[in-house]
């Protein structure tokens, strides 16, 4: 059985040639080859490649560079931006660049998007069109990203982070998992699947993280294998 990370983000050291956006606590770089030697180590034969939004905003060419370096370990997606007049073209540019698996939209209260944004409707529409799932971040942000989930019927979301609130660092939260109603009740909406990513970020003990695996059988239960 093949093991595949459902994401990951590389990138390079901040510098003039590739700057940052902002500059989160994270290592100094995480490049495509470092990357790929840190999966070779844990024995994932694949990745799912998240162009980095906090870093590179809407630039994924150096996802680009490394799915052109290593093509049999990595799939890419791009974020697309609701302000771009032109995004569907964007979109469709994306649909023919090799790896090219989906596209992401960021949902949080910082981007401060209503569900009925007509940036968002033309990318939901241009997503069916070239039959892309749309990744969607929507964490502390639920009810937003269910609302926009019904608004398009017919698109395909991928929920990421499992719709909750992670920490950069840790300790966890005190109530880690007070959205997780929320989160069960996105399972109703059929045209969705989640990502069971940086679950053990909202653990409160070492490793294996015994607490976290309570509430993510109820995600399991809700949702389904098939779509987790």
């Amino acid at each position: 059985m093949a093991i595949i990370d459902s994401q990951v983000h590389c990138y390079e050291a901040n510098t003039p040639k590739r700057p940052w956006h902002t500059v989160p606590n994270w290592p100094d770089h995480a490049t495509g080859d470092e990357m790929v030697a840190a999966m070779d180590r844990v024995g994932v034969d694949g990745a799912i490649f998240i162009s980095a939004f906090s870093m590179y905003r809407y630039d994924a060419s150096y996802a680009v560079e490394v799915q052109r370096a290593h093509p049999d370990r990595f799939a890419i997606v791009k974020p697309v931006d609701p302000e771009d007049p032109a995004v569907a073209d964007v979109i469709a540019d994306w649909k023919k660049t090799p790896g090219a698996v989906g596209i992401r939209i960021m949902m949080t209260k910082e981007a401060g998007r209503d569900p009925s944004d007509p940036g968002l409707d033309r990318i939901l529409r241009a997503a069916v069109r070239y039959d892309l799932p749309a990744n969607m971040l929507c964490w502390g942000n639920v009810d937003a990203g269910a609302a926009l989930i019904e608004r398009h019927p017919d698109t395909r979301f991928i929920i990421d982070h499992l719709a909750i609130m992670q920490p950069r660092v840790p300790p966890a939260p005190p109530q880690p998992w007070a959205d997780l109603p929320k989160v069960l009740d996105l399972a109703k909406r059929r045209n969705a699947v989640i990502k069971v990513s940086g679950a053990c970020t909202l653990s409160q003990k070492p490793y294996p993280f015994p607490d976290i695996w309570d509430p993510l059988a109820r995600v399991f239960d809700a949702w389904g294998f098939d779509r987790c």
